[in-house]
């Protein structure tokens, strides 16, 4: 390792793809603080800036527009939406 490199920090615990438990909306947090989230088959659909503090997120999509989150027992709370980590969404009991 070169004295001038430096280890890269660790990602907040947050970042990572969450899930609505039917896959229609997907937000990508981001190590840089930035969003990403697709609706559908709407790309970037909104992005924008977040910041967590302790288990509270808040967002300002690139239009101004402002929201809130809150991580519960590894389940996302964004303002109408509940999200999953992607590799953690929920079964669906569909009745087959």
């Amino acid at each position: 390792m070169n004295t001038h490199d430096t280890p890269s920090p660790v990602p907040h615990p947050y970042v990572g793809m969450w899930v609505t438990a039917d896959g229609h909306i997907r937000q990508e947090l981001l190590p840089n603080g930035r969003y990403d989230e697709a609706r559908g088959t709407r790309r970037s659909a909104y992005t924008g800036n977040y910041t967590v503090t302790g288990d509270h997120l808040e967002y300002v999509d690139d239009t101004g527009f402002t929201a809130t989150g809150d991580v519960r027992n590894g389940v996302l709370y964004h303002e109408h939406l509940v999200l999953y980590r992607e590799d953690e969404v929920p079964a669906h009991d569909d009745g087959r």
